[in-house]
This record gives structure tokens, sequence and C-alpha cells, in this order.
């Protein structure tokens, strides 16, 4: 059984506030985010989709852990850490590949798709018990999208999002095929400040003016237990951009969904560094991987069902030119921010009462780490 607090919080006493500004690049904070925050949360690896035939793998790599899952012998997805038995050597290298048996490059070892050690060169020779197989990672499967975690304990993803359940099912996740391959990005700043930035609805008419004619003034944030929920309805476009205008014509139905859902762009941003961002026409994730105290890797890729429809591919593609600009923005924004954070001068900043997803991100996290409620970093050497 975990020890770890519940990150559910009747009352929070710094409840209309921020995270301070140490949080976002001391060193030592940030090994104690790894420990109690990521290495325990679930993190997306791929979707089924990428695991298309028998011997398909995929990995991830985080907190100087490499996890292989693979589609086995019988169909099922297993998830192992990427490490021999043996001498700790690499299995596979890479981010996505597919194999009959999974041999280690180093000395020969031998294991099946199920992760069971079948070959060992001069077996005879160890005079002591050989290990079964590879060290089994926990994973779940949520509509098609494959989870891993290093630490068991917490809710599965699905109770996580049991909220959304009925909202999110009409879209056909599991039955997507990729319409990209995973990618990751390097930002020079740290992950909550991604987070944050995703979150917050205040920012999307002032640095957005895409989402802005987009939206108008439909855009909404909702903050969960588990889950936010973010989004809003497309308005029928006069004037804008090319890509903004010619989605909107060319946008065909979406025969799978309701008249409520043909205009909706949705987001949800799963505890602690997971977002969906759903549309009529596809859904991607993004993942905001933590690589350092002021370093992230932004990790996504983008799915859809099959549809030879020209005006659907024309609707995708005009989908990735309005949020490739949205993206641009917002990278500009949190690299302003990051820089601001870096000043002695900031330590908390006020929220208002409808900046909800902000406040239930810091409360979340203070209530894993209380030191977060420190306006300045203490002496080094603090958690000791």
């Amino acid at each position: 059984m975990s020890s770890r607090p519940s990150l559910v919080v009747d009352h929070d006493p710094d409840e209309g506030y921020s995270l301070p500004g140490w949080l976002y690049h001391d060193p030592e904070f940030y090994r104690h985010e790894m420990t109690r925050i990521i290495r325990p949360s679930w993190q997306i690896v791929c979707h089924v989709s990428d695991l298309p035939v028998v011997g398909s793998w995929h990995t991830l790599e985080y907190l100087g852990e490499s996890i292989v899952v693979v589609r086995g012998d019988n169909g099922d997805i297993a998830a192992f850490t990427n490490v021999c038995r043996h001498r700790g050597s690499r299995l596979v290298d890479g981010s996505s590949g597919c194999a009959k048996k999974l041999v280690c490059p180093y000395h020969a070892w031998v294991y099946e798709l199920d992760g069971r050690l079948s070959g060992v060169p001069a077996r005879a020779s160890y005079t002591v018990p050989l290990p079964a197989g590879l060290v089994p990672v926990e994973h779940e499967t949520w509509q098609g999208f494959v989870f891993v975690r290093l630490e068991s304990g917490g809710p599965s993803v699905a109770a996580m999002m049991a909220p959304h359940e009925a909202e999110v099912a009409p879209y056909r996740f599991a039955d997507m095929q990729p319409l990209k391959s995973v990618t990751e990005r390097p930002r020079a700043v740290n992950w909550k400040n991604l987070c944050d930035n995703y979150s917050d609805g205040l920012h999307v008419p002032v640095a957005h003016p895409g989402l802005r004619r987009l939206f108008g003034d439909g855009y909404h944030i909702e903050a969960g237990a588990h889950a936010d929920r973010l989004g809003g309805k497309l308005r029928d476009l006069a004037r804008g951009s090319w890509s903004e205008r010619a989605y909107q014509k060319l946008r065909p139905r979406a025969e799978h969904l309701d008249d409520a859902a043909q205009s909706l762009w949705l987001y949800f941003k799963l505890w602690p560094n997971i977002a969906f961002d759903i549309y009529p026409d596809s859904v991607d994730f993004m993942q905001f991987l933590p690589t350092g105290p002021t370093t992230t890797s932004l990790r996504e890729s983008a799915y859809a069902l099959p549809d030879p429809r020209r005006e659907m591919r024309a609707a995708r593609y005009l989908n990735a030119r309005i949020n490739r600009d949205v993206n641009a923005e917002d990278n500009v924004l949190v690299n302003r921010v990051q820089a601001g954070m870096a000043s002695s001068s900031y330590t908390a900043g006020p929220l208002g009462e409808g900046e909800v997803c902000l406040r239930s991100f810091a409360r979340k996290l203070r209530a894993a780490i209380p030191e977060a409620r420190l306006p300045k970093a203490p002496a080094p050497g603090w958690s000791n």
C-alpha cells in the first residue's frame, strides 16, 4: 500500500496563490518531484496502433529508466525494463521496432515476447539461479493508449478519466491509426511551466489570436480530481487566417459523433503531465516529460479514424497548421515565464477564482510536497 499523501485536498490555506518561482528551477525540489510525483504517475508510451503486429515494440525513456512495451505472440501487450538480466545491457535501441524475440546484443541472452528468459549461452556454467525473465513494469491500456508507471499505487487511468468516459467513448480512440510517428522536442523550461500553460484559460484570448477568432468568448476550463477539461465550440468565421477559414469550410461531418461534437475542440489534462487534444477529425496526445530542473521533452503524436475523404485529409492538414501557430505562440510564452521564474523577486502570484485548473494543479503539488508552500528555497540539504 502506498504511503503517499492523497492529492484530493478539501482545503488548502494557499488556495489563492500560484506555485513560487523557486520550484521551477531548484535541483533539490526537482529530485523530490521525480520521486513523489513522476515515478508513481502514469506515462504514455504509445497507441496500440503503434504496435501493429506480433513482436512490435515501442520504448519510453524517463527518470533514468528505459521501458519497452511489446506485443506478444498472443496479441497481448506487456511492458518491461529494457535491461538484460545478465550484465544490464540495453536490449533494444531506438524508439520502435519489431522482433521475433528480444536478444541481448552483448552476450546473446534471449527473451521471449512475454519476457521469459529462454536462451542463455553456456547455461551450465552458472552456479547460481538464473532470473526467470525481464523485470515487468505496470501498464494499462486505456481507450487504445498504452500507459506505464514505475511505482504502483493510486488510481488507474480508467478511474482517473471515469467522469469523462461517456463523452470520450464516441470518438473511438482505440480504433484510430497514427497520423505520424511519436516525436520528442526539447524545451528549455521546467515541466510545470508547460503544464501550467496548457491549463491556463486566461491567456487564450490574449496570446492566441487564432483561437480567439475560433472560440470567441466560448473557451472554458473545468478542474477535476484527476483530469481537467478544457475547450470550446468553433464559431462560423467570416474573417480569419486562410487556414482557419478553410478548416471551417472544408471540414466534413464526423459521422461517429453527434451534432454537438461536430464543432467542439476538447482538451483533457491528466495529472500530472499528460494532455489529450480531441478534435472531430483527430486526436493527439502531449506529454511534458521532465528531463531536468529547467528542461522538458515535449513528446507527442496524432491519431485518427481511417477516412479516405479528401475533405477530411484537408481538414487534418489545416488543423495541424492552426495548431502549429498556437504551439509557436505558447513556446514564446513559456520561455518568458521561465526567465521570470529565475528572478529572486518572484515568489508566488495571486490566482483568480476563475483560474481553477492552476489552483487545482498547485493544490495537488503542495499536497505531494509540502515544502512547495515555502516562498523561497530552503537552505541546501533541506530534504536530508
